[in-house]
């Protein structure tokens, strides 16, 4: 009944969902969202509406369109219409500054960027214009008069272009980050992204009388392929959350019967102690799915005693390879906390010594490494990136340290990279350390990764200035705020004369972690 292949095997492009949704689902309900709901058949012809004026204003199949907007019916009908037109969709975080926005249009080039203006009172495109040339800007809300004026041949275009997209072709570009700090564009093929959405849903048992709380953002892709994705794969509703407020989000599993609900730890624990928690009626749901972190028991069980979850699945998964291992329906509370599941069809996950490569046997630590189905295509135009990441028997070195057990079953224990999470969201030091060392008067810096009881992990930053007269620590995340990401920046600076460092130059983090452990 939840098998993968009769849904890989005949559908394999985003725009062959997105037309089997509309077929087999017809006029239930694909997204509900502030009082507004619109049917699959409502969504395809929007899509594809959309995809018509996409190529009024200049993108052609191959070509790439940024999308930057926080979760809304509109982003979802945006970012599939970039596919049904034949291009590349290059989602960014809705919290980027036009900065880092400007560099992945850049990077990427482009042929156009649609942004949702004026989200949490900012101003982007006015900011992002300046800052990317000729490239065509367009707003969000305006899409719909766009799509509105799309013709009959236009339409019949758009439909023969959506044909034409083949499972090989490179649906999205995610960015990620690496040791150097820089954002890397992630290549992922159709058939991954479907596949992705096949293997996820299909472990979380989601049917069409599913109704999923979507609070990861489109951005990621926990977001956009389990899912955007999974929605029209399986013919369930989506319920998205432009952010993340635990009383809303408790006002919609009540009022909307939601059953399903993915998150991290966070999430979870900000249903369970909000003050609303005690009066909401969660009976309806069955499915969550959490990771990110080590998740302990007792949250387990509170999902299942309190929440009233009958399903609850941990699972690891990354930029590079959405997903890799899951837990299954039957495994024990203690599995599902403490590990993150076995491999799902089509991977496999070995450990290998981090200096020799030797893959080593169960119950012993070393490079987490993955292979199969899921693992990226490579790095946009980075083949030096894509080939240190990717070895020749074709194995993904991640970066983590973990174990495995006699069944199978990972265990993440540490990271090789410096990476940290910040309320879900993956924060790369180097890229930090970037910015604040643009900062006049600052001489060195190093950010690690501090435990924080709310977001999980916050970032500190030990900065060595020029002299006394430098910058205090209110003027460095000022001068991060301009520059990064609120979840970038530092929610704490200290001052220090030097960098503790090894006799190669490289700065001793785990000093600083300690003495930060310590203070």
């Amino acid at each position: 009944m939840f098998g993968y292949a009769e849904d890989v095997d005949v559908i394999d492009t985003v725009p062959g969902l997105v037309r089997r949704a509309a077929e087999v689902h017809g006029s239930a309900p694909a997204y509900v969202m502030d009082g507004r709901t619109l049917t699959f058949t409502e969504l395809h012809d929007q899509v594809r509406r959309t995809a018509a004026a996409f190529g009024r204003l200049g993108l052609r199949p191959g070509g790439r369109l940024v999308l930057w907007a926080p979760n809304s019916i509109e982003w979802a009908v945006a970012g599939l219409a970039a596919t049904y037109a034949g291009g590349t969709l290059v989602p960014t975080n809705s919290r980027y500054t036009a900065h880092e926005v400007a560099d992945i249009v850049g990077r990427t080039e482009a042929q156009l960027v649609v942004v949702a203006d004026g989200f949490l009172g900012r101003t982007q495109i006015d900011d992002l214009r300046p800052l990317v040339g000729g490239t065509t800007v367009v707003d969000l809300a305006d899409l719909a008069d766009l799509a509105a004026a799309s013709s009959a041949a236009e339409l019949a275009a758009a439909d023969v272009t959506a044909d034409a997209v083949t499972p090989d072709d490179v649906a999205d570009i995610l960015f990620s980050s690496g040791t150097t700090g820089r954002p890397k564009g992630v290549l992922t093929a159709h058939r991954q992204t479907v596949a992705a959405a096949a293997s996820w849903s299909a472990i979380g048992e989601v049917t069409a009388d599913d109704r999923y709380l979507v609070i990861s953002p489109f951005f990621h892709s926990y977001g956009y392929k389990v899912g955007i994705c999974v929605g029209l794969l399986r013919g369930c509703s989506l319920h998205p959350m432009a952010t993340f407020d635990p009383e809303a989000a408790l006002a919609l599993i009540e009022s909307e019967r939601i059953t399903m609900v993915p998150g991290a730890p966070a999430i979870f624990l900000g249903l369970l102690e909000s003050p609303a928690f005690a009066s909401t009626d969660t009976s309806s749901l069955r499915f969550a799915n959490t990771g990110a972190a080590n998740v302990p028991v007792s949250l387990v069980e509170r999902l299942q005693t309190e929440l009233g979850f009958d399903l609850v699945i941990t699972a690891f998964g990354m930029t590079e390879c959405v997903v890799a291992t899951m837990c299954r329906r039957g495994d024990s509370d203690e599995t599902v906390a403490t590990t993150c599941g076995r491999a799902i069809d089509g991977m496999e996950v070995a450990i290998a010594h981090p200096e020799t490569g030797e893959h080593l046997p169960a119950g012993h630590e070393g490079e987490l490494l993955l292979r199969g189905q899921q693992v990226m295509l490579g790095y946009l135009d980075d083949p030096a990136a894509t080939a240190e990441a990717v070895d020749a028997d074709g194995w993904l070195h991640t970066g983590d340290v973990g174990v495995l057990d006699e069944r199978g079953h990972l265990r993440i224990t540490d990271r090789l990279k410096d990476m940290y999470i910040c309320g879900g969201f993956n924060v790369y030091p180097a890229e930090v350390e970037q910015a604040l060392t643009r900062i006049d008067g600052v001489v060195d810096v190093a950010v690690v990764g501090m435990p924080d009881p709310r977001l999980g992990e916050v970032g500190r930053a030990f900065v060595v200035r020029r002299d006394d007269s430098g910058p205090d620590e209110a003027a460095v995340v000022e001068a991060a705020r301009e520059r990064l990401a609120n979840f970038k920046v530092p929610r704490e600076v200290v001052f220090v004369d030097a960098l503790p460092r090894n006799l190669s130059g490289k700065v001793l983090k785990n000093e600083l972690r300690d003495e930060g452990k310590n203070r």
